[in-house]
Parts: C-alpha cells; sequence; structure tokens
C-alpha cells in the first residue's frame, strides 16, 4: 500500500538558475528578481544579435493572478478526444475555460490548415541539419538550467515558449503574439519565480501533447481522470499505430522548428529520457547531455511542481490522492529506462554531470560537456552563457524539510540513483 508523506511548506526562496536545496532551518524571504531567460530568433541573428539574454530581471511587482491554460493550444479534434474520454467531466468554476478552449482550439485549427496550404511542402522538404541535441534528466534536477546555457549558444536553436503553447499557429501570429499579447504568456513559472515568456526555451513535451499525440501532460488538465495515456512517459502503452503516428509528428514538429529556424536543435523535455530507443531510431546521431540531482530533494520538489503545474492548469478539481507515490514510481520508472538504454549510446553521444556540480562551477562544466559530447563554439558561445549567468546570480533557492520518514523511504526508493551518482 502507498504511504502517504505529507510534504512540509516549501520557503518562498526560489532560484531560477539553482533550483530547490533541503534546510532544516525556516528561511527568510529572498528579495531577488528573475532574470530573462536567452531568446532565439532567427531575425535577431540577423541583426548581428546573440542568443544571449538580452533584457534586465523584472521589476519587483505582483504576481500576476491569471494565466492562460495550456489546452488553449490545441485543435478542436484533440480537444474533443480529451472531452470525449473524462465523458465532459469539468467541473463548473472551469466551465468558462472549457468555452474559451473550444473557441480557440477552432480557431487554431483552421490556422494550421491554412499554415499547411502555405508552408506544408516546404516544412515536409525541411531536412534537419544536424541530430537533436536532447537535454535529458528527471523533473527539478536542473534540465532548465542546463537547457537555458546552451539556448544561449548562438549556433543552436531551440524551441520557446510560443512554438511549444501554440505549436499549431507557429509560423503565422507569432509576431502579434511577442508585440501585442504578452499578458497573455504568464509571467513566472507556477513553481518557482522563473520568468517565462514567448521567447524562452521551454519543454516540447507540452508542444507533442497539444498535438495530439499521449502525453502525461494532459493529466494536469484532467487529474480526476489520471492517467490519460497510460504508458506514454516511456511509449510502452503506445499501440504500434500510435507510435507511428507519435514517430512522424514528432518528426515533422522538428522539420517546423527548423524550417523557421535552421540551426541545429537543443530540445529539453524529462520524458525524453525514458524514450531513448525511439530517439535514437529517428536520430541515430543524436546527443545526449543527462544531468541528475540529489533525490532527497528532486522528489519532494517534483510533488511539489505537480500541485502547483495542476493547480495552474486542471479544469477538474484536483483529487485527494498521494501524490508522493506517483512522484516516486515514475522516478523508478525514469532512470531503469535510462539505465537499460545506456549501453545503446557510444562514446561522444553522451555525458553525465551533476547538478550540484553545474551550480558551483557552470562554465567549467559546460565546456566538459562541449568536449565530451564533440561540440564545436564554445568559445563564440562563452560570453553569451557569462551574461546569463550574471543575471541569475545571488537567487536564494526553494528549501523543503523532510521529515525522518520522507528521507528513509526516498533513500529506500532511490537508492540505486543515490549510489550510482555518489549521493
Amino acid at each position: 500500500m502507498a504511504q502517504t508523506l505529507p510534504l512540509s511548506s516549501p520557503s518562498v526562496n526560489r532560484n531560477p538558475a539553482s533550483g530547490d536545496t533541503i534546510s532544516p532551518l525556516a528561511p527568510a524571504p529572498s528579495d531577488g528578481k528573475p532574470a530573462a531567460a536567452c531568446s532565439d530568433s532567427a531575425a535577431r541573428l540577423a541583426k548581428g544579435e546573440s542568443n544571449a539574454p538580452g533584457t534586465r530581471p523584472a521589476a519587483a511587482r505582483p504576481r500576476r493572478r491569471w494565466s492562460p491554460r495550456f489546452f488553449e493550444g490545441t485543435d478542436i479534434f484533440t480537444w474533443l478526444r480529451y472531452l470525449y474520454r473524462v465523458r465532459g467531466q469539468i467541473d463548473p468554476p472551469y466551465w468558462y475555460i472549457a468555452g474559451i478552449i473550444t473557441l480557440s482550439s477552432t480557431f487554431n485549427l483552421m490556422l494550421r490548415y491554412l499554415r499547411e496550404g502555405w508552408h506544408g511542402d516546404r516544412i515536409r522538404q525541411t531536412p534537419l541539419q544536424e541530430p537533436p541535441l536532447f537535454v535529458v534528466g528527471h523533473w527539478r534536477t536542473g534540465t532548465t538550467l542546463l537547457h537555458d546555457l546552451l539556448a544561449c549558444d548562438p549556433q543552436l536553436a531551440y524551441p520557446d515558449f510560443f512554438a511549444c503553447f501554440n505549436p499549431n499557429q507557429l509560423l503565422l501570429t507569432e509576431g502579434f503574439f511577442r508585440n501585442y499579447a504578452r499578458i497573455l504568456a504568464p509571467e513566472q513559472r507556477p513553481m518557482d519565480n522563473m520568468t517565462v515568456g514567448w521567447d524562452k526555451p521551454q519543454e516540447d513535451e507540452f508542444a507533442l501533447c497539444l498535438l495530439g499525440l499521449p502525453s502525461p501532460y494532459a493529466d494536469l488538465a484532467f487529474p480526476r481522470a489520471a492517467p490519460l495515456a497510460p504508458g506514454s512517459l516511456d511509449l510502452s502503452g503506445l499501440t504500434p499505430q500510435q507510435l507511428r503516428q507519435w514517430k512522424r509528428t514528432f518528426v515533422r514538429y522538428l522539420q517546423l522548428l527548423t524550417y523557421r529556424d535552421p540551426r541545429p536543435l537543443v530540445l529539453k523535455s524529462p520524458p525524453h529520457t525514458a524514450r531513448v530507443p525511439v530517439l535514437l531510431e529517428l536520430f541515430p546521431k543524436a546527443r545526449f547531455a543527462h544531468i541528475v540531482r540529489d533525490p532527497r530533494i528532486v522528489i519532494p520538489s517534483t510533488v511539489r511542481m505537480v500541485q502547483s503545474m495542476t493547480r495552474s492548469h486542471c479544469l477538474q478539481r484536483p483529487p485527494a490522492e498521494d501524490l508522493w507515490e506517483r512522484v516516486l514510481a515514475n522516478f523508478e520508472l525514469l532512470y531503469r529506462r535510462w539505465e537499460e538504454a545506456r549501453p545503446l549510446l557510444r562514446p561522444g553521444q553522451v555525458h553525465e554531470l551533476r547538478y550540484e556540480d553545474l551550480v558551483r562551477d557552470p562554465l567549467g562544466q559546460l565546456r566538459r560537456l562541449y568536449d565530451a559530447l564533440e561540440l564545436p563554439g564554445f568559445a563564440n558561445a562563452l560570453p553569451h552563457v557569462q551574461r546569463y549567468l550574471q543575471q541569475t546570480d545571488g537567487y536564494e533557492t526553494n528549501k523543503y524539510v523532510l521529515t525522518p520518514e520522507q528521507r528513509a523511504i526516498i533513500e529506500q526508493r532511490c537508492a540505486a540513483v543515490i549510489q550510482r551518482y555518489g549521493y
């Protein structure tokens, strides 16, 4: 039987670069402000600008309480399929949001058809210049920090917030949203003070979910119906037809990103950690940067993340469930799949690093990553990375207090990772 382990209240100290730490003391609030992440735009490169963060940290202001649900970026067919699967069970406080999604998803489908007519043939003929670089690791292990650092490199492109949350409108409306609809983008991530915006690096898993592929992220919208796509984390639950569709849609999405910006892609999505065999089938020469972190911090931080993301995007009241057990089970599955796939990766194709080492020596760790994966251009990326680090310097972190029972459960269930990576 799953044990319910109550999560101690986290402090308000948060760090977009450093993440969360555990402290036995109740910390004081931090007055740090989030820094802007690096932006990605072919137009900026044409003007001689770089990927490095070019905006100042946001001024202190109250966090906006409202932001769109991510399902507003899907198409009407995907939306109706999900409504059918949950039998239309949307709680009354969210009916107006369901109405908005119905309208926006219809508009999204029209725009996707329009894009297909204008650009479809050229997108299908677009080759990927190089195999993608995948940043993988469990949630809250520092994948965002590593992705942001790599995204500072002007030789690399990445899917940004708009590309991941509005994949059906990509190439058509992003100029309007960037210039006139910034209010529709959340100001900060729900689980920390890290700034987000239309041009910030983002997880491609959101786009795959909104394009109708089976994804664990659909559970954020329908928590009482979870899991809506069993086996989607490692793709083991997909039928052969679904798996073929997943591969086609993923490749087509990367072609769309490459058509938009021809530079090699750096992608970040924690679920990809459990999908390495499929990714290698699609991209035999793909590179993987795998980041790990102390599970005693990762587990409570992930529980906190699921709670925050569900509150921000749900269309059903979340049930009273044992999130700890779900997070621990996914942790075990993800690292089991990673270990199974490790023999498939040749030297020069994978590099592993610890989050703690990355925070202590970001430039040194990044240099080692470039060398291990045989990535060129570190000298050119260095000044842009340094600029990003200057903007994120001095932030405090979320701090959690683990009970002895919580610590014992984590050390038991995550023993293999703790031992392998020296925690």
